[in-house]
């Protein structure tokens, strides 16, 4: 039996339309609450801190986690949920030592709405060099990570329809962008809440009733052993050197403008504990259903002699194989839900940087709001037309499309984000050298360095960032008032 004897229902078709549509009813509600910049791209700093939270984790996970996590360990085994213990604690000292110092700094000290804002008034950067530097390694990186997702999505229609996957990938990308393109901030906000808790429930219930369809977890580690003994194993045939670059996921989050965003963006300091524990549950949750899908479906495979052609498909199988229509479009679309919540926060967050960083800030001052805007939504469409190009080829992997990207910003921005808000004598030149070094250096290793080394290329580039960030630093003296704000923000923590 093979994946593609599935036949389409009209259930599924059914709980996919009527899923988008409340989407877009969402991005369209939110269309006219928006007054401001600050209501577009912030929500005006009114997030709870549950809506922040299952924000921040379904931006954060993207298609990946149902379809490029599950995928790894159906390949790997379990020395693949390295990556998943990695992130878990990266998003963890995320919250506890970042949210709380940046929301104060982009708050009480100056009202920055965008992560390049807040790098050109933390080191006093009259000169913009570090606004454009970083609203290019956004504009860069994000693309490339938004093309992950609309990969995830060509691929989901592909397998859930029969569609060709050029028209799949059309259908995918209309519909995020087009509830994007309306509901600014607050709708990518509300509608990741909805996907958060939808694609949670879809990464418990699956790997549930996968478990009693092959007799419990003991038969199902029997039948793994038997195909496949080393994706049993944790350690051994394991090398030191893919255990830490697995585990090095972790340093990314530190560098996320998509995830930082949503600590700007909460209403109160207060409600960061909160907005920590919720967020974080929801992760390991999410990321232990994810892995047990994966390692579990080595063993349905086996079992029932299916034959899957691409392992990024292994939810999709067992979605429709295992449920009713009904519910398999339900769960199917939680895989659209975390492609788009991620997608439709990158695209907020580049248009963001192409409307504020560029055209207001460099090129037209006195833009009013509804100019920069209107800008913005035209940014979305620009961005999300190049990542469809780079979406095209219909054999990327999507974990490995999220991996460059995630290293991308890591080293670049993860660096600078970490000395800027613990460190009062990091300079201006100290930022732009690490930013730079960190792109550049993440870039060139991933292209020319890595079959030598095998070390995943954040790694090198946050090395590398951190070095140039301390030697640049002190090589100079720190601008008049950077320390004094420093200052401020420690009394106000």
């Amino acid at each position: 039996m093979t994946e593609e004897t599935v036949v389409l229902s009209f259930p599924i078709i059914t709980t996919f339309l009527v899923y988008a549509l409340l989407m877009l009813y969402i991005g369209f509600y939110f269309y006219r609450q928006n007054e401001t910049t600050e209501d577009y791209f912030l929500g005006n700093r009114t997030m709870g801190p549950f809506v922040s939270a299952l924000s921040a984790g379904a931006s954060d996970m993207s298609g990946w986690l149902l379809m490029g996590l599950p995928g790894a360990l159906y390949v790997g085994g379990l020395s693949q949920s390295y990556i998943a213990i990695g992130l878990s604690v990266g998003a963890f000292i995320n919250w506890a030592l970042i949210a709380k110092r940046l929301r104060v700094y982009t708050s009480v000290i100056s009202n920055s709405i965008t992560i390049p804002d807040y790098f050109e008034t933390r080191f006093s950067d009259d000169k913009h060099i570090l606004r454009l530097i970083s609203a290019f390694v956004i504009l860069i990186f994000f693309t490339i990570y938004i093309s992950s997702g609309l990969v995830g999505g060509g691929k989901l229609f592909e397998a859930t329809f029969g569609l060709d996957y050029s028209y799949a990938l059309v259908v995918g990308t209309v519909i995020i962008v087009a509830y994007t393109f309306f509901g600014g901030y607050k709708a990518v906000c509300w509608t990741d809440l909805i996907q958060g808790l939808l694609m949670m429930g879809a990464l418990i219930i699956v790997p549930c009733v996968m478990l009693y369809h092959l007799g419990g977890m003991s038969e199902a580690v029997y039948l793994v052993s038997d195909i496949n003994p080393q994706a049993l194993s944790f350690g051994n045939g394991v090398g030191l050197v893919s255990v830490i670059s697995s585990l090095a996921w972790g340093l990314g989050y530190f560098g996320q403008p998509h995830i930082l965003v949503r600590f700007m963006s909460i209403k109160s300091t207060r409600d960061i504990p909160t907005a920590t524990f919720v967020g974080i549950s929801w992760m390991v949750i999410s990321l232990i259903g994810a892995c047990m899908i994966g390692f579990l479906g080595i063993a349905y495979v086996v079992k029932f002699d299916l034959s899957l052609s691409d392992p990024e498909k292994i939810f999709i199988v067992m979605s429709q194989l295992l449920f009713n229509p009904w519910i398999a479009g339900i769960l199917l679309s939680a895989i659209l839900a975390a492609i788009m919540s991620t997608a439709s926060s990158q695209l907020l967050v580049s248009s963001s940087t192409i409307a504020e960083d560029f055209y207001k800030k460099v090129f037209n001052k006195d833009a009013p709001p509804k100019l920069v805007m209107t800008v913005s939504r035209i940014a979305v469409l620009l961005v999300a037309c190049v990542a469809f190009f780079i979406s095209t080829d219909k054999d990327s992997s999507v974990l490995s499309i999220v991996s460059y990207a995630w290293a991308g910003f890591g080293a670049s921005f993860g660096s600078v984000i970490v000395f800027s808000l613990f460190w009062s004598r990091m300079t201006r030149m100290g930022a732009i050298a690490g930013m730079a070094v960190g792109a550049v250096v993440v870039v060139v290793y991933k292209n020319f360095f890595i079959q030598y080394f095998g070390l995943y290329e954040i790694i090198p580039g946050f090395l590398f960032a951190s070095i140039a960030i301390i030697l640049v630093s002190l090589l100079q003296p720190v601008r008049a008032g950077t320390k004094e704000a420093f200052d401020t923000m420690l009394k106000n923590l």
